[in-house]
């Protein structure tokens, strides 16, 4: 552009009637045949007519405008989408790993190497290969089908992730893109534009963020300002007026919060979008491909189907921000983003999403080209339902899709999927008064005691009754008493300390656990001082009480039916017939005791024994009892009256064996002995191998002549104890005190 300056100390009197085209044509003439490029920022200027013209020019950036010099007029899209600035990109965008995906570069390295190693040595490792990538592609599997919610916020900022208009590109057959608010701005970070789907026109509005860093400041990261906001609201009446449904693209971390977006009415431009999409006769898709953050996106998502990528989440504040404000520090954020629900099975399980969209293993940017034919096929589907609608049934539809959010309706049936995360209502505890309490404890002891008169069972509803009740006001008194001797805030501290503990770990830390004998040991020497002490001990005594009744009720009641049970195993047929052959048989051999039995006789009763064992087992392990076979000597007495008098043996030969081994320990030869071994050991102390072999030696030849002397005491005594090989598990039955069967066993 050129920049003119008049002078007017060189205008006559004869020039003021000079016209403004005499001026411009001598200024012309003046440089007739030169380019003004050509004079850079030079100053020149031309008298004519007593008039003189300086001029001076300066360079200016050129502008870029996108419509190539060659436009190709078969291009996808058509040949107005020459005029959109998204362009392919030059280069191509560098692979980004995120942290959580590490271990997959293992695998991904291994598999470069056996190729690399393959082209340099002609060699097949297909094997190898193929194995590799199958154990590559399950180990993406099993990553991508367990993400943690804050994993799947981090793949929704991925760098690479598809955005708006590559995904526009992928599923229009025309797109034009149009821009401006018509207030003298146009917001690179939101896009909106006309395309076709299937023969279908829809308005396409959404927020871009860039691909590369040069393209993400241009895009502002994606972050609309006013401006943005204004000129989506534009394009919506324009739909509106021509008919077009509307498909909007949400991928924003929220809007743009800087000063100035602030004084060009941000909140209200996000509001006057807000109000008017209700009002919109057009039915409305939302896709949310990325992070929906806040207001920001919901300024182009009051929609009548909000769906979702597989790892998009849409949230009102980052999990960064929350726990911030939480928890004072952006660590918790894996915390933060669990707690508040953001991902898309969360928010469909809440119903705020319609609808996921499924991604590739891997995220949509490992095959965008198959993540957008998933999207169009879910456009075209939502499209079909709701232009079926009448525009009333429209609107009511997506105004009772925000009006349903967070409703609730009291006493009313709930599903229980859902109730399963509800927080249980606590019920208030009704207090017993201690004047109740001794009344109703009273009226139960009767109870007993006549119960145990009249040889019935105590009356068990009652007694778990009182049982459960007393439970509860021996608690409170507990925790009254705590109170009373200043330990609560002791044993809070404690309960967190101990609920930090990993519940798998079987051995707790001994801090903790000298911290938990400590606060016993205080409480116990501090009971006594609390001012309910008589009434905890009163409680805790009638607690121990009616607990002893109530197991030797449930003693007795598990008595008679193991001695039912008993009586229908004895009873049956075809044990009474084994008991009766067996008894024929021992009373025909003329044997008055097991141990004169012969063996094939033996074998049977222990057979019997085993048969009859097998089922009282059985019998006993249906009341849910722990059955423990105790293992006996096969060689026992067989008259009881024997016992004490062999008992008395045993232990005179004991009481005998050890005076010998005591005058034994104590004879002068054996102490010199000792004492003599004791002083070359101490000698010994840093001598060589040799000695020491020596010395074990000594010790050994000791060790056996006083296993000899011990031996020699007890010679003509006889065994302390004869050890039988044959050990059967012995159970316990009475077959009748007259039968000589039961005196054999």
């Amino acid at each position: 552009m050129a920049s003119m300056t008049y002078s007017t100390a060189a205008f006559t009197g004869t020039s003021a009637s000079a016209s403004a085209s005499d001026l411009l044509r001598s200024c012309s003439n003046g440089v007739s045949g030169i380019p003004l490029e050509t004079l850079g920022k030079s100053r020149f200027a031309v008298t004519k007519g007593g008039v003189t013209v300086v001029a001076k020019l300066r360079k200016v950036k050129k502008h870029e405008y996108p419509w190539p010099a060659d436009p190709d007029p078969n291009v996808k899209g058509g040949v107005l989408s020459h005029l959109s600035h998204f362009k392919p990109l030059k280069e191509k965008q560098k692979p980004v790993t995120l942290d959580f995906e590490k271990p997959l570069v293992n695998f991904e390295k291994k598999m470069i190497d056996v190729r690399r190693m393959a082209n340099e040595t002609g060699l097949d490792f297909s094997d190898q290969i193929i194995l590799l990538e199958k154990k590559y592609q399950q180990a993406l599997k099993d990553l991508y089908t367990h993400l943690t919610p804050i994993q799947r916020v981090n793949i929704a900022r991925h760098p690479n992730r598809p955005t708006f208009l590559d995904h526009v590109f992928n599923i229009t057959d025309k797109f034009v893109e149009l821009h401006g608010d018509r207030s003298g701005y146009d917001d690179p970070a939101i896009v909106t534009g006309i395309g076709t789907i299937d023969g279908r026109r829809y308005m396409f509005i959404g927020q871009q963020k860039g691909r590369n860093t040069k393209e993400n400041i241009q895009r502002n990261f994606g972050m609309p300002t006013p401006h943005g906001y204004r000129k989506a609201l534009r394009m919506m009446y324009y739909a509106d007026h021509h008919g077009f449904p509307i498909v909007t693209f949400i991928d924003t971390p929220g809007a743009y919060a800087d000063l100035k977006s602030e004084e060009l009415g941000q909140g209200e431009a996000i509001a006057h979008n807000l109000r008017t999409m209700f009002g919109l006769k057009v039915p409305i898709v939302s896709i949310v491909i990325g992070e929906g953050g806040s207001g920001g996106a919901l300024a182009i998502g009051c929609a009548n189907k909000l769906l979702m990528l597989e790892n998009a989440v849409f949230y009102v504040a980052s999990p960064e921000a929350c726990a911030a404000i939480l928890w004072k520090t952006a660590k918790a954020s894996p915390k933060a983003a669990e707690k508040l629900r953001i991902t898309a099975p969360e928010l469909c399980r809440l119903e705020i999403c319609d609808g996921i969209i499924p991604e590739p293993l891997g995220g949509a940017h490992a095959n965008p080209a198959w993540t957008s034919q998933q999207i169009k096929a879910e456009i075209n589907e939502s499209m079909d339902e709701l232009t079926a609608m009448d525009t009333e049934e429209l609107l009511h539809h997506r105004t009772h899709k925000f009006r349903k959010l967070g409703g609730f309706q009291e006493k009313a049936q709930l599903d229980p999927k859902k109730k399963v995360n509800m927080k249980k209502k606590e019920d208030p505890v009704r207090r017993t008064s201690n004047a109740e309490l001794e009344g109703e404890v009273d009226k139960l002891r009767q109870q007993i005691l006549k119960a145990k008169e009249s040889s019935s069972k105590p009356p068990e509803t009652a007694l778990k009754d009182m049982i459960e009740n007393l439970k509860m006001e021996v608690d409170h008194e507990y925790t009254e008493a705590i109170k009373a001797v200043g330990l609560k805030d002791k044993l809070e501290m404690l309960r967190e300390e101990v609920s930090k503990v990993n519940p798998r770990d079987q051995l707790m830390n001994p801090d903790t656990r000298d911290k938990i004998e400590n606060l016993k040991d205080e409480f116990s020497k501090n009971l006594s001082a609390a001012p309910n002490y008589s009434t905890l001990k009163y409680k805790l005594d009638m607690l121990k009480e009616f607990s002893k009744a109530k197991s030797l009720s449930d003693a007795a009641t598990l008595k008679q039916e193991v001695n039912k049970k008993y009586n229908e195993v004895m009873s049956r047929p075809q044990i009474n017939e084994k008991l009766e052959a067996i008894k024929a048989e021992v009373q025909n051999s003329g044997s008055s005791s097991f141990a004169d039995l012969d063996q094939g006789l033996k074998d049977k009763v222990l057979n019997v024994k085993k048969e009859i064992g097998s089922e009282m087992i059985s019998a006993l392990e249906s009341f849910g009892l722990d059955v423990v076979l105790v293992k006996s000597n096969a060689k026992v007495l067989s008259e009881k009256a024997s016992l004490p008098v062999f008992k008395n043996k045993v232990d005179n030969l004991n009481e005998e064996i050890k005076k010998k081994i005591e005058n034994v320990a104590s004879s002068s030869e054996l102490k010199n002995m000792i004492e003599l071994l004791k002083l070359e050991i101490a000698r010994a102390g840093n001598k060589p191998d040799a000695e020491s072999k020596k010395l074990k030696e000594k010790h050994e030849e000791l060790t056996t002549k006083i296993s000899e002397m011990v031996q020699s005491t007890a010679g003509t005594d006889g065994n302390l104890q004869k050890e039988t090989k044959h050990e059967e598990p012995r159970v316990e039955i009475n077959f009748g005190a007259n039968s000589s069967v039961a005196q054999c066993m």
